[in-house]
């Protein structure tokens, strides 16, 4: 686990403008000082993400939003009373200062100020915003223990800030307060129902949001194409592909005898449970050489709409036709 030692070399990494991994509660970020353009486009050369897309500001403190945004609305700050430190973004209209790298050139910022302490103890030393996406190729898996950021970049990211599990598992809640309206733009460990306990409705409208990220259509993906199958037709969708394909099950209940998988991974009935294990799950199966990951359906409940979000964007690329 990181010590202060770690801590403080990281923030001074930091500084010099170099990339540094570290845990956040949601998934690993791939940070950098978020006030260094250059530094901030090493994290996208990294990545390989397009420079449209904007990147979140991670704070210690919501006391250092001033630096970022320059309004920072009642019903906002009724969000980050709530939810900060936490597992939420919000969408603010951005502050003079602030660079389109960081941004996508777009108008607003996304902030978090986030719950892990590792990820305070690095805030808190560093002193500044840093810029963290998730600490991945673009469109893969995002990272929830510090090993699957090692698989990722290996010694392209020369310090990786070891957190153990995220906690959560699945990216950040992204709620935009724009305009004297607040839309909800991602999903996360925050639900609509809790935020809704605190602002009251949020806006539901078809005009254009702002970009952020994870919002493509086909986002956290394995290398192995993905199959949404419905949890009553997983086990004959098996049989009929399996004479021909290698194939690996991810289910909410134990196979039956005799099944065809080379791999069959059990995740938990709760959705927090199995939004916590679902990424790690994914890169375990993406491992085994299979042609397909056969995923069973969530249940289309309010509860499960972060999990949903996350293995519909998986499973959006076109799959190879079945033999």
């Amino acid at each position: 686990m990181t010590d202060t030692a770690q801590i403080e070399a990281a923030a001074r990494r930091l500084r010099a403008g170099e990339l540094v991994a570290f845990p956040t509660e949601t998934v690993y970020g791939l940070g950098a000082d978020a006030a260094n353009p250059a530094a901030v486009a090493r994290i996208f050369a990294a990545k390989g993400r397009p420079a449209s897309h904007p990147v979140i500001v991670h704070l210690a403190s919501v006391d250092q939003l001033g630096d970022w945004v320059r309004e920072f609305p009642e019903q906002a700050r009724r969000l980050a009373a709530a939810f900060w430190p936490g597992p939420l973004t919000l969408v603010l209209p951005r502050g003079p200062r602030v660079s389109d790298a960081v941004t996508g050139g777009q108008d607003s910022v996304g902030i978090r100020v986030p719950a892990h302490p590792v990820a305070r103890r690095l805030l808190e030393a560093f002193g500044g915003g840093v810029a963290a996406p998730s600490a991945n190729r673009y469109g893969r898996v995002s990272p929830t223990r510090a090993e699957h950021v090692r698989e990722e970049f290996g010694a392209a990211v020369g310090l990786v800030l070891d957190g153990g599990d995220c906690a959560v598992g699945l990216e950040s809640t992204i709620v935009a307060c724009l305009d004297g309206r607040l839309r909800l733009l991602r999903p996360g460990g925050i639900t609509r129902a809790q935020l809704e306990a605190v602002v009251g409705p949020l806006t539901s409208t078809d005009e254009p949001a702002p970009r952020v990220p994870g919002s493509e259509k086909s986002h956290y993906a394995p290398a192995t194409p993905v199959e949404l199958v419905e949890p009553a037709g997983l086990e004959a969708r098996l049989r009929a592909l399996s004479a021909g394909q290698q194939l690996v099950v991810l289910a909410r209940r134990a196979p039956s005898a005799g099944c065809a998988a080379r791999a069959w991974r059990v995740l938990p009935n709760d959705a927090a449970g199995y939004g916590h294990a679902l990424y790690a799950a994914l890169r375990e199966l993406d491992r085994c050489g299979a042609e397909r990951i056969l995923v069973e359906r969530v249940p289309d409940h309010a509860a499960w709409d972060a999990v949903r979000d996350r293995l519909e964007r998986a499973a959006a690329r076109e799959l190879p036709e079945s033999p």
